[in-house]
């Protein structure tokens, strides 16, 4: 996809190239078989169907100038070599500042990152429809804008990095705790965000939003050997096997946390903050030793740069360990507009249980079972 994008210049184009291509592949591959080289054979295929379309849709002169420039380019460029900048450049493009940070996510979630127009509004706590529309606008004022598909300048690059990071972290995430489906971990998607991340990182060494990031990835992904039994259940953060979580991980996060910390002196950012969070997880010797009282304090820093419900529910969960299940309840009962969002139903219903309210939480769980969440999740919860 990345790569199109880079050769036609056209995200809706080479996007809809890839989906035909993908189509083929699954009514050829089932009857010929798999390809040796499948990457090479989707991306000739994708090639060929950008090309159909720029012969069909163009005037005659603009459709044989640049179906002669694509296919120079294409012969020129082997179709299964790995260009990782490209999926970078195809991050800075969709992250353009011309975009609203809203919309910037949201395209390079759906077009880079893979996920379905349902999952970004998942991602983002927002229906699929209004998902959808969102994705067109923004596609369309990239072709109006002729916004280049490149790595910006040095000049270029703050106006960008809280779109990119936004992007790289819910990609994260979807692969940390995937929404929806069978399996609670995507790991290719936790592995390609961190990847991400340290490219970003490397091409920003200095910037506070992506030291932070790329620690704060690789402390809660040191937690992923730990996270899943055999059995393929989710293992509560309380009841995981520490000795498996990845020391090294553990270590590069700490250390990328000093380095965001000491560049943000004066003004708190978001992630370098969720990073001291999670180290507060990681270096806990046990559930009993965590520090619950740094990591409502570490909350109370990261509301004053990012006041969501989100955010004040995890605060309320930490507030319950505490000082007691009836001072997170009641936090948790004042938020607004998660009503739909299952893990705070979820949250409810734990804490009532602990509260020794078992009709409340059976009703609070029955709710959260209603609402959408990944198969696994929906397990954990059943079973309280």
């Amino acid at each position: 996809m990345a790569g199109l994008v880079r050769a036609v210049g056209d995200v809706q184009l080479a996007e809809d190239a890839v989906q035909e291509a993908s189509i083929r592949a699954l009514a050829a591959w089932p009857r010929d078989g798999v390809p040796e080289n499948p990457r090479a054979w989707l991306t000739v295929t994708a090639r060929r169907c950008a090309l159909d379309v720029i012969r069909r849709e163009s005037s005659r002169d603009a459709r044989e100038a640049e179906a002669v420039r694509l296919q120079r380019l294409f012969d020129e460029e082997p179709p299964d070599q790995d260009i990782p900048d490209d999926l970078l450049r195809l991050v800075f493009t969709c992250c353009h500042p011309a975009l609203s940070i809203e919309a910037q996510v949201a395209l390079s979630l759906r077009t880079l990152c893979g996920l379905s127009t349902a999952e970004v509004g998942r991602a983002l706590l927002q229906p699929e429809a209004t998902m959808a529309k969102r994705l067109t606008r923004a596609k369309q004022k990239i072709a109006r804008a002729g916004i280049p598909f490149r790595i910006p300048a040095a000049a270029e690059l703050p106006a960008r990095v809280q779109g990119v990071a936004a992007c790289v972290y819910l990609l994260f995430n979807e692969g940390y705790a995937a929404t929806a489906g069978a399996d609670p971990i995507r790991p290719a998607l936790a592995d390609e965000a961190v990847r991400l991340g340290r490219l970003l990182h490397g091409l920003m060494p200095d910037e506070p939003a992506l030291t932070g990031l790329l620690a704060l990835m690789l402390l809660q992904d040191s937690r992923r050997p730990a996270r899943v039994d055999a059995d393929g259940e989710l293992v509560l953060l309380a009841d995981q096997d520490r000795s498996r979580w990845r020391k090294e991980m553990i270590r590069e996060g700490v250390e990328l946390l000093g380095e965001g910390l000491a560049r943000t002196p004066d003004r708190p950012d978001p992630y370098v903050v969720q990073a001291a969070i999670a180290t507060c997880h990681a270096v806990a010797p046990s559930a009993a030793q965590t520090d619950w009282s740094a990591i409502v304090s570490w909350y109370d820093v990261l509301l004053t740069v990012q006041d969501t419900p989100v955010v004040r529910l995890n605060r309320s969960v930490g507030i319950a360990e505490l000082t007691g299940p009836q001072a997170g309840l009641d936090l948790i009962d004042e938020l607004e507009g998660l009503e739909r969002y299952a893990l705070w139903q979820a949250a409810r219903a734990v804490l009532l249980d602990r509260l020794d309210r078992p009709g409340e939480a059976a009703a609070a769980r029955a709710r959260a079972l209603q609402l959408e969440a990944n198969r696994a999740v929906k397990d954990r919860i059943r079973r309280g």
